[in-house]
């Protein structure tokens, strides 16, 4: 593993399956009664939010919790940062603290590199969010959903989604979750369509590695999976389209729509939904909808990223290696 996860177009195909099949094994521990490893016990880590968040920071703080890791939760509002201080001095005084890992989101794209390349501090960096620029433990956490439902529990150990259909839905112009995506399931061998009003599209996106449509309705019947986006209203600036019942008839899922979906197709969304905008209530509460499950595998996810990057006890969990086949040796 590398010792930075900055972006999920950094990961290699063997990187990915390695960390798919390490979270296998760590999602073992939410079904034992006592639901901790000692893995990174001594290990302390930092959970350096720049930006509101919920289900991320309590999905690291639960991974680094059950990894058994002394946990630092610092927050911009209330603290030095609030008066002024700078990212370099926040980094610095954490670094005097010793802290072995951290994990940061922010706002500006490019914090988590420029944290992580500056030499301000000496310890693994994990990107959990910057900016429109990248959220590569959510890209991950999908992936291992999509594997999970498409190819099997037990069946997807050490294979990746070569030859899947993934449609991707709704603003990518200022969506980290979807640039992270496109990026990882390209690795993972997937064939990813984004669909998205033209105002909501990014400038270069045809250099992405994935194909581009206006038509909703055109791709669900082809598509393996289905991943709505929230629309980012915080982020924008002027008016991308006319108003939200003309966006939801456009580029909204619907049970009507649904029905379209191949049988085994699944629908995702990275949450919080927004019911009647961009997903109804019938799609957000039925079966095939797997964002509940998100949430679960985020916390196995980030489990298992924190385990490599650190350097995990081998006593206390599977060694990686062992999570790995024949196929991706």
């Amino acid at each position: 593993m590398m010792r930075h996860l900055i972006s999920a177009a950094d990961l290699t195909r063997d990187d990915a399956v390695l960390i798919l099949d390490t979270a296998e094994e760590m999602a073992r521990v939410a079904d034992r009664p006592i639901k901790k490893l000692p893995a990174l016990r001594g290990r302390t880590i930092c959970n350096l939010f720049f930006e509101d968040s919920t289900r991320t920071r309590i999905s690291f703080e639960a991974a680094e919790k059950r990894l058994s890791a002394d946990v630092i939760n610092f927050a911009a509002k209330g603290s030095s940062v609030s008066k002024g201080e700078s990212l370099k001095d926040t980094a610095q005084t954490l670094e005097a603290m010793g802290v072995d890992a951290v994990v940061i989101r922010h706002g500006a794209s490019g914090a988590p590199y420029r944290l992580a390349t500056s030499g301000w501090i000496d310890a693994p960096v994990v990107n959990a969010g910057d900016g429109t620029h990248q959220h590569p433990t959510q890209a991950l956490l999908d992936a291992f959903t999509m594997r999970r439902r498409l190819v099997g529990r037990d069946a997807g150990l050490g294979k990746d989604l070569n030859g899947r259909r993934i449609t991707i839905v709704g603003d990518v112009l200022h969506s980290r979750v979807a640039r992270s995506n496109v990026d990882l399931l390209h690795t993972l061998g997937a064939e990813v369509t984004l669909v998205a009003p033209p105002t909501l599209v990014p400038v270069g996106v045809e250099t992405w590695p994935c194909e581009i449509s206006y038509d909703l309705d055109r791709v669900l019947p082809e598509s393996d999976a289905v991943m709505m986006l929230r629309v980012q209203r915080e982020r924008m600036n002027a008016a991308f389209f006319p108003t939200e019942r003309e966006y939801s008839r456009r580029y909204g899922l619907d049970g009507d729509r649904m029905a379209k979906m191949p049988e085994h197709a699944i629908v995702m969304h990275p949450g919080p939904m927004v019911r009647g905008m961009e997903i109804t209530a019938e799609v957000a509460d039925s079966d095939r909808c797997t964002v509940i499950e998100q949430v679960a595998n985020g916390v196995s996810i980030r489990m298992a990223v924190l385990y490599l990057l650190l350097g995990g006890n081998d006593s206390a969990a599977p060694a990686p290696s062992t999570t790995r086949t024949e196929e991706n040796k």
